[in-house]
């Protein structure tokens, strides 16, 4: 039994290290797919040895405490999370807890949209004008970042309010996620390397990091996006269903996902829809890492009501990863048909959305000396549709000091020419038109 605890004490800690990374430094150092992995395996441990779970686990909390240096906000309703399914049977599962608990034979009705990978905000509109917004913090109090918000365009400071349709109500708390699209993310990271500064390690930290600056001055040059997806308090609210609420945030100006919001009339529909979102993942413009599953009548929203740490009426359908942790057992060199030197990791075999991966590209010597990569480091690895897999970032924190830097060799490994690098170029290459490499990759 002692080492049952000592593995929760350790699952415990490891994880809130991780929530601070990813909640209030807004620098992941392991794939969602590794934490999703390392929360599982305490949720589990918890439910075989419940006396030996502690009041203030993180399998009882959202989020991570705010940073000091923003005011706090104290949410009318908690931000909680959502439960997770990660495959079919998640999702009947789900079904049949809901249907179980509010003792209906009849199928539900349920929303479903894509979930945005971004940093999930609320914005309170008193008489129809933006008084405040904060993130979500800890699902208590949040962090106040109304002067950033307002910066961005997609965020209206005065609802709409169109003659002969239904006002705004005298308080609205909406809320939403905060993201930034592909293309204006990889805009900004050129950007960045272009004035020597690290890059952000994906959209959603580009975002989280964007939304959370000190000078709002910094934010508003910043290409941030919002959908809104939910509510906290609302005054007199008119609608019945979740879908209608939609429909109603969107008459009064603000952001909905209406498109890809669909109706589902059973648990069926639903995992067809999730698997149509998922195989179209990447034809968004922005990063998904899965579908959210609504019940889509407010009054049994209201009847399932909430758990310690997310909503009974809700859960996220999360998709096969795009990034994942591995080690690098070595390091080599390929020579292209251009003659081109591109450095290779060869990675401990890894499943990246359903793809088997063992190599991924370090691109140049240039980005294995920023990355500061070498053999023998364990680190996360994204691979995205077709792109090439990628090694993203290194697990410093995993080092053991029998790691090797790598150092580009002087000559060709193929011929044994010489190697140069062109003016304004960052690739070495062999020069030799006859190296078998290149006359391999020519044919």
């Amino acid at each position: 039994m002692n080492d049952i605890a000592q593995k929760i004490s350790e699952l415990s800690e490891a994880i809130r290290r991780h929530n601070r990374m990813y909640y209030v430094l807004d620098d992941p150092e392991i794939s969602d797919a590794e934490y999703d992995r390392l929360f599982r395996e305490l949720v589990e441990l918890e439910r075989q040895y419940p006396e030996l779970a502690a009041p203030d686990s993180p399998t009882k909390k959202v989020g991570a405490p705010p940073q000091k240096t923003f005011s706090a906000v104290q949410h009318t309703i908690p931000m909680l999370s959502l439960e997770n399914g990660f495959n079919d049977k998640g999702l009947i599962d789900f079904d049949g807890r809901i249907r179980k608990f509010l003792g209906e034979s009849r199928e539900v009705e349920y929303a479903v949209e894509p979930k945005i990978d971004g940093l999930a905000v609320e914005i309170v509109y008193e008489k129809g004008l933006l008084t405040v917004a904060s993130t979500r913090g800890d699902g208590s109090v949040g962090e106040d970042v109304t002067a950033n918000i307002k910066t961005i365009l997609t965020v209206p400071l005065k609802l709409t309010q169109k003659e002969n349709r239904p006002l705004p109500p005298d308080l609205l708390e909406v809320r939403g996620e905060v993201y930034m699209e592909r293309a204006a993310f990889q805009k900004l990271n050129d950007g960045r390397l272009q004035k020597g500064l690290p890059p952000f390690a994906n959209p959603r930290n580009a975002a989280a990091g964007s939304l959370r600056q000190l000078d709002h001055r910094v934010t508003v040059k910043r290409p941030l996006n919002m959908f809104c997806y939910g509510f906290g308090t609302i005054t007199n609210p008119a609608f019945d269903t979740y879908y209608e609420m939609m429909l109603a945030l969107q008459e009064w100006g603000l952001r909905v996902n209406r498109p890809h919001i669909r109706l589902c009339r059973d648990v069926k529909n639903v995992m067809a829809y999730c698997h149509e979102i998922e195989e179209k993942r990447d034809q968004f413009p922005y990063e998904i890492d899965g579908a959210v599953i609504k019940t889509n009548r407010l009054d049994l929203q209201a009847r399932l009501g909430t758990k310690s740490r997310s909503p009974r009426w809700a859960m996220a359908f999360k998709f096969k990863p795009t990034q994942e942790t591995t080690r690098i057992r070595k390091i080599a060199v390929q020579v292209g048909r251009t003659g081109v030197l591109t450095p290779v990791a060869h990675l401990e075999p890894v499943e990246i959305g359903g793809v088997t991966v063992s190599r991924a590209t370090l691109h140049n010597p240039d980005e294995i000396e920023r990355k500061d990569v070498r053999e023998g480091d364990t680190v996360v690895v994204q691979r995205a549709g077709d792109v090439i897999p990628e090694v993203v970032k290194v697990v410093s924190s995993k080092r053991t000091g029998d790691e090797k830097k790598f150092v580009m060799p002087s000559h060709c490994p193929v011929c044994g020419s010489a190697i140069l690098r062109r003016e304004s170029e960052v690739a070495l290459r062999c020069e030799n038109p006859l190296c078998p490499a290149q006359v391999r990759g020519a044919l």
